[in-house]
C-alpha cells in the first residue's frame, strides 16, 4: 500500500536520451519534485548488426550510476526502470542489461513499442487532461509512438521504427542538411506509417497533442521564430527551409535547440512533417508529460488495486475461450500452494501475482491446439500485445505456462533460472502441481493439499482423500516424480 506524500521514480531509458524522475503522491496524482537527463544515445551506439557498443555501454552505465544516487532514499518497491527502443533492438542487449541492474534499485524492464505508447498516453492524460478524443505523437530517438485515446483511454496505439536518432545516421549521418537529404528522410517517414492512416482517420480525434524532447524542442523553435505556442504545419515547413540554408548541422541558429540537440534536429523536423502529411494534422499542441510521467502513474494504479495487466489476462482469456472455471481452479490450488512455501522458498514480491496470472492463462493455447498446447501457451504469452506487460514479464509467464506440464529436463532448468533465478522454477513446480492437482476438473478444497518442504531440495504433498478421485490425484502427483528430479527436487506424496 502506498502512504500519501509517498515518492515514487522512474528512470527511462530511451535511444537518445535517459531520463529520471521522482514524484510525490497526493492522492490519486503525482508531484513532480525532481528530474535529471543525460544525453546518452544508445540509439546511436548500435552498429549494422544491432550490437551496442563498449563505449555507449559505458556512458549508459555511468548515466545510471549516477542517477542510482538519486534514488537511495526511496524504495525499490517504488523504482520502476523501462527501456525502449535501443534495448528493444541490441542483441547484446542482455549484456548492458545484467550490468545496469547490478547498480540499480530495481530491475530494467524491456519495454514493446505498443507498451510505450500505452504509457506515453497515460503520462500525457493525467499531465494535459481533456475530455475530447485526441491523437498523441511522440517522437522518441528510435521510434515514433501514435495514440489516439480519450481521456485517460488509448484506443489506438502503435510504434513506428522511426526516431531522430536512428534517421540521423540514415539521412543527415555527416551533418550535411540538404532539400534531396529531407526528402528521402520524410519520404522513409511516410513509408512507415502510410498503412495507419486510414484507420486513425476513421476513428478519428479532435486535437493532436506532441509529447517528449523533438516535439518540445520544435515548439521552442518555433516560438524563437515569433510562431506563438501551437506547432503548425506552416511552421514545421518553415524550419526545414531554413534548416536547408543553413547547410550543416553546425550553422544551425535557432532559440531553444540547444547544442546537444542540434545533430538530431533535422530528422526531428523530417519525421514530425510526415507525421502531419500522413494523418492531415495542420496545427498540434506540447504537453510537458510523456513515458516517465505514464510510467508512475501505472505504478500508482498498481498501488489502488487498479492493474491493468489483469485487464489484459481477463481479454486474453475472453478472446481465446479460455476454461474460466478451470483456470480458477488452478489458479485458487497454486495460490493455496504458494501461501504454504512463500517464507520458506523466500519468494519474491510479485511472484503470487506472477503465479496467478500464468494459472489462468496456461490453457490458452488450447484456441491453437490440444497436442502440446503448452508450447502453443507460452509463444502466444511470448509474442502478444499484453498491456501493462514487459518483455522480460511475458518472457517468465511463458516459461511458467510451457513446463506445467509434459516431459522437463535439466536443460530446461538452465532456461528458466537464467530467465527468472531459481525462483522462477519454483513457481513453475508450484503451477505444475496445481495443474495435475486439478486434472479430473472438479472442485478441490482450498485444504485438500498440503504441501511440506523440509528444504528447497525436498518436497513433500499431503492429499486429503475425501473422495475416490483424491485418490487418482496422489497417483498423478506420483507420476510427477521423475520430472521433479530432473530439476533437482525429491517429490514425494501421500494421502492422508
Amino acid at each position: 500500500m502506498l502512504e500519501n506524500t509517498e515518492k515514487l521514480a522512474s528512470v527511462d531509458i530511451g535511444s537518445n536520451s535517459i531520463h529520471l524522475a521522482i514524484a510525490e503522491r497526493h492522492g490519486d496524482k503525482l508531484k513532480k519534485i525532481a528530474s535529471m537527463s543525460e544525453k546518452v544515445q544508445l540509439g546511436a551506439g548500435l552498429d549494422e548488426y544491432d550490437q551496442l557498443s563498449d563505449d555507449v555501454q559505458l556512458r549508459g552505465l555511468d548515466c545510471l550510476a549516477r542517477f542510482a544516487e538519486r534514488l537511495t532514499d526511496i524504495n525499490a518497491d517504488h523504482v520502476r526502470v523501462v527501456a525502449t527502443n535501443a534495448l528493444r533492438r541490441a542483441i547484446n542487449g542482455d549484456q548492458f542489461i545484467q550490468k545496469a541492474n547490478a547498480i540499480l534499485p530495481s530491475p530494467i524492464e524491456v519495454i514493446s513499442g505498443r507498451e510505450e505508447a500505452r504509457l506515453i498516453y497515460l503520462g500525457v492524460s493525467h499531465t494535459c487532461p481533456s475530455s475530447r478524443q485526441r491523437l498523441v505523437v511522440d517522437i522518441g530517438g528510435g521510434s515514433t509512438e501514435l495514440i489516439i485515446g480519450k481521456q485517460a483511454l488509448p484506443i489506438l496505439t502503435e510504434s513506428a521504427q522511426m526516431g531522430s536518432v536512428s534517421f540521423t545516421q540514415r539521412f543527415f549521418k555527416s551533418g550535411q542538411i540538404t532539400a534531396l537529404d529531407f526528402e528521402k528522410a520524410i519520404y522513409a517517414a511516410q513509408k512507415e506509417i502510410i498503412h495507419h492512416a486510414n484507420r486513425y482517420k476513421k476513428t478519428g480525434f479532435d486535437e493532436v497533442i506532441g509529447s517528449s524532447g523533438t516535439i518540445k524542442t520544435i515548439k521552442q523553435a518555433l516560438a524563437g521564430f515569433g510562431m506563438g505556442d501551437e506547432i503548425t504545419l506552416a511552421g514545421v515547413e518553415a524550419l526545414k527551409d531554413a534548416l536547408i540554408r543553413w547547410q550543416h548541422i553546425d550553422e544551425i541558429d535557432l532559440d531553444g535547440v540547444k547544442a546537444y540537440r542540434k545533430a538530431i534536429f533535422p530528422a526531428g523536423v523530417a519525421i514530425l512533417l510526415a507525421v502531419m502529411k500522413v494523418f492531415g494534422i495542420r496545427r498540434m499542441r506540447y504537453c510537458d508529460g510523456a513515458l516517465r510521467e505514464g510510467v508512475m502513474y501505472d505504478m500508482l494504479a498498481r498501488f489502488g488495486n487498479d492493474d491493468v495487466r489483469d485487464d489484459s489476462v481477463q481479454a486474453l482469456m475472453t478472446r481465446f475461450n479460455v476454461d474460466k472455471k478451470q483456470a480458477k481452479r488452478v489458479a485458487k490450488t497454486a495460490q493455496s500452494l504458494f501461501e504454504q512455501v512463500e517464507s520458506t522458498l523466500k519468494l519474491p514480491l510479485g511472484a503470487e501475482q506472477m503465479l496467478r496470472r500464468a494459472a489462468f492463462l496456461h490453457e490458452i493455447g488450447l484456441a491453437i491446439g490440444h497436442g502440446s498446447y503448452h508450447q502453443h501457451s507460452a509463444y502466444m504469452l511470448k509474442h502478444a500485445d499484453m498491456a501493462g506487460f514487459s518483455r522480460t514479464d511475458q518472457e517468465q509467464l511463458s516459461h511458467l505456462v510451457r513446463h506445467h506440464r509434459r516431459t522437463i529436463t535439466s536443460v530446461d532448468y538452465g532456461v528458466i533460472t537464467k530467465a527468472g533465478g531459481v525462483a522462477l522454477a519454483h513457481l513453475a513446480l508450484i503451477l505444475r502441481l496445481a495443474v495435475v492437482a486439478n486434472h479430473t476438473r472438479t472442485e478441490l478444497g482450498k485444504q485438500q493439499l498440503r504441501l511440506i518442504i523440509t528444504d528447497s531440495d525436498h518436497w513433500h504433498i499431503q492429499v486429503q482423500i475425501d473422495k475416490p478421485e483424491h485418490q487418482a490425484c496422489v497417483i498423478d502427483i506420483g507420476d510427477e516424480t521423475p520430472w521433479f528430479a530432473k530439476w533437482g527436487i525429491d517429490l514425494s506424496v501421500a494421502g492422508v
